[in-house]
């Protein structure tokens, strides 16, 4: 048994509403985080530097975090009874390589059909995933019933993406051309709900989602760095770090993004919460493009309904059927 109980006492009395709001807050961070690391890696030349850098800005941070907070401290220490205990199966540390991913996915498959589509399937599958884990109980919270609310929800949501990104679907990729760029964000999403999944459980044997945050970003960081390396082989890059220190605060928001995302899966859902962090993420966008817009940003009235819907949806996923969960234990 591990010494940190705190975070799941916090999510055992956290009242739905609250935990909805928060996930949606832990969403906001993702688009914030892409504004940082478009103008990092605009700036360094590199995309993949770039987002190396991001990765290693956010492990410093956990770790700093990981060190001065009690919490953190016992977090460590659950951490290390947990894994010699075989609390869960060790491959659940290489969570973080679906961040890694998701960012290799960006660099390749974004100049090829463009951030909507590219939104758009990954959403799809984030939430097919969200779906398909929850019913087999993969994550911590355990099985959760494909219910007609939750069916109509995940559709909506992917309805109401589609409508955001809309006015920027792009359509330079003819004939099949799209299916291979489009299938590595849309493998992302599948990812990404196992991922929320195991950082759920290690969370739960924990006590605390700073570590699970941590190991992510080790994990992520280190897939990053190997690439970044291997590309750079036979070339001499010549990279330029930028004076301003703002950019490279990205990693902070992504362990943000990430630690909200490890402590409320387990009392909402993979489902539930992913579909929170998405509506966060469109509602993050909107008021970014609309506060700090960049240049040719054009806001549709498509985008803001969208958007709006996307909250919808979420309610109607959430709402309560009168099933509770099945509280089997994770899947191996």
């Amino acid at each position: 048994m591990n010494s940190a109980p705190a975070a799941t006492a916090l999510t055992r009395h956290l009242p739905l509403w609250a935990g909805l709001v928060l996930a949606i807050i832990g969403g906001l961070m993702m688009p914030i985080q892409g504004r940082v690391n478009g103008a990092l890696s605009e700036q360094m030349g590199d995309g993949n530097a770039a987002a190396a850098l991001s990765f290693a800005g956010g492990t410093l941070l956990m770790i700093l975090v990981s060190v001065l907070l009690p919490s953190g401290r016992a977090g460590l220490a659950a951490m290390r009874r947990a894994v010699a205990g075989r609390e869960f199966p060790r491959w659940y540390l290489l969570a973080g390589l679906s961040g890694g991913y998701i960012v290799f996915g960006q660099s390749h498959a974004v100049p090829l059909i463009g951030v909507a589509l590219f939104t758009v399937a990954i959403v799809t599958g984030q939430t097919i995933s969200g779906l398909m884990v929850d019913r087999v109980g993969f994550g911590p919270g355990g099985k959760r019933f494909i219910t007609a609310r939750r069916m109509a929800g995940a559709v909506l949501m992917i309805i109401a993406v589609l409508w955001a990104v809309s006015p920027r679907l792009e359509t330079s990729a003819g004939g099949l051309a799209w299916l291979l760029p489009v299938s590595l964000p849309f493998t992302a999403g599948l990812f990404m709900g196992f991922q929320q999944a195991m950082n759920g459980t290690q969370t739960a044997a924990y006590g605390t989602p700073i570590t699970a945050t941590l190991v992510n970003f080790l994990t992520g960081g280190t897939a990053l760095f190997i690439v970044w390396g291997l590309r750079s082989i036979g070339s001499s890059p010549h990279l330029t770090f930028p004076s301003d220190w703002w950019l490279y605060t990205g990693g902070a928001f992504g362990c943000v993004f990430i630690a909200i995302g490890a402590l409320l899966v387990k009392s909402l859902g993979v489902l539930v919460s992913g579909l929170c962090m998405i509506a966060g993420q469109l509602i993050g966008s909107l008021a970014i493009d609309i506060i700090l817009p960049a240049p040719g940003t054009v806001v549709a009235l498509a985008t803001v309904l969208g958007t709006l819907l996307t909250l919808a949806a979420v309610v109607l996923a959430s709402i309560p059927t009168g099933r509770r969960p099945h509280l089997d234990k994770p899947r191996t």
